[in-house]
């Protein structure tokens, strides 16, 4: 007779409840494997094998919840070394409309406009097989301008200054990223013109 520990190995380290069902785990048995030690619940629906190691859980957990889920802001500056601070909540953006899932991960949800979602919108690998969007360095630094509001003057004026001291960086394809935002495109030209 299985006790469901085998069938535990069809599964990554992370994974959802369905694909728990989809592999024959029953309910009984993933709350048998949770009361032994062997599965931890992380977040609702979604569950660590005990034994695994995964880096940046919280990601996967965000990952996991929303397949649009991509990180912004101060926590995609942070990612891409264009600022010192360490949010202490995950910027995520989700498009207008969606409804932000509950995750148990220290997230500050953002909606941003459907029209312009995808631009500068990049894909990363998370432990377990899941993917997490990530805005390019270009996009994030037009969001910290446009939504300067929330973030401050100095966030998106502080990582356009480090971002303008790497090897690549092309101010004509931060000037194209921010076209669609004509607010921040105003200001951002501005702090160009000063810094160029």
């Amino acid at each position: 007779m299985s006790t469901g520990a085998d069938r535990l190995e069809q599964l990554g380290p992370v994974f959802r409840w369905r694909d728990a069902q989809s592999v024959g785990l029953s309910d009984p048995t993933l709350h048998r494997l949770l009361a032994d030690g062997r599965l931890e619940r992380i977040s609702h629906g979604l569950y660590l094998q005990a034994e695994a190691l995964v880096a940046d859980l919280d990601l996967v957990v965000v990952a996991a919840a929303n397949d649009r889920a991509t990180i912004c802001l101060t926590s995609a500056l942070a990612r891409h070394g264009l600022t010192d601070q360490i949010p202490p909540r995950i910027d995520v953006a989700l498009p207008r409309g969606t409804r932000p899932p509950k995750v148990s991960a220290p997230v500050r949800w953002h909606r941003f406009a459907p029209a312009t979602f995808d631009l500068g919108r990049d894909v990363i690998s998370l432990d377990g097989g899941y993917t997490l969007g990530l805005y390019a360095p270009e996009r994030s630094i037009v969001d910290a301008y446009r939504l300067r509001h929330l973030e401050g003057d100095e966030l998106g004026r502080e990582a356009l200054k480090t971002w303008l001291r790497q090897r690549g960086s092309q101010p004509s394809r931060l000037l194209e990223v921010a076209a669609p935002f004509p607010k921040a495109l105003v200001r951002l030209r501005e702090d160009l013109q000063v810094l160029l």
